[in-house]
């Protein structure tokens, strides 16, 4: 695997795709989705979980029910003894998978919806030259492109694994409907950002720590939930 790879996965499972999804999860994943107490939450974690297994087992070609996780020093989900790098995240109906072999990776998706004084959030929680380019966005632009901001922060933040010890207000990356750059980080390196095309009212971004990874992206066909126990 020379590029990134970006997975779109469709998590509208019928009961019947879903069921086999807890099967492949490991105890702890297991114990995890059993902490949601909304059924939604739980069937969501269950399917991007067993969606992340089967896209690392045809990667490393083993079975997704034998893939090995551990949790680095960070906090942030590895494989156990391979030098393949990952990262996952979901929100409503879709997932995000990314995987490189060769630099760290971070994904991010969020469902776009309307957020009652977004300015004001973003003032508190971004720099002050983001608040000011998504300030200028027309009334009717600024929701959306609040969304795409905060994918590509978060993005960012996954790629360098430095959870919430990296405030937001510490970095700039460009605003939509600018084509996604980082702007400003001193100590981070390289680093290639590129909005993915999660389907409408998704707002989504891959971060990777290089400056020229080839950026790849495919989709799980809807009937994956079949194949984890082929």
């Amino acid at each position: 695997m020379s590029a990134a790879e970006i997975w779109v996965v469709d998590l509208a499972l019928s009961s019947t795709q879903l069921e086999p999804c807890s099967t492949v999860l490991d105890a702890l994943e297991r114990d995890r989705a059993a902490r949601f107490l909304r059924p939604v939450d739980r069937a969501r974690y269950q399917a991007s979980h067993a969606a992340l297994r089967l896209i690392l087992g045809d990667a490393l070609r083993i079975a997704p029910g034998d893939i090995r996780l551990k949790v680095s020093a960070a906090g942030k989900p590895e494989l156990v003894e391979s030098a393949l790098s990952f990262n996952l995240s979901h929100s409503g109906e879709r997932a995000l998978v990314g995987l490189t072999r060769n630099s760290a990776i971070g994904v991010d998706v969020e469902v776009v919806r309307p957020i009652p004084d977004v300015l004001r959030i973003a003032r508190a929680h971004f720099a002050s030259d983001e608040f000011a380019a998504l300030a200028a966005q027309p009334p009717d632009a600024i929701n959306a492109a609040f969304f795409g901001l905060w994918t590509r922060k978060e993005a960012v933040v996954k790629a360098l694994g430095t959870g919430l010890s990296l405030p937001l207000d510490r970095f700039s990356v460009s605003v939509p409907p600018t084509p996604a750059r980082l702007l400003r980080m001193t100590e981070s390196g390289a680093m290639t950002l590129a909005d993915i095309d999660a389907g409408p009212d998704y707002a989504a971004t891959v971060a990777v720590k290089s400056g020229k990874d080839e950026i790849v992206v495919r989709r799980l066909a809807h009937d994956w939930p079949s194949r984890l126990h082929r």
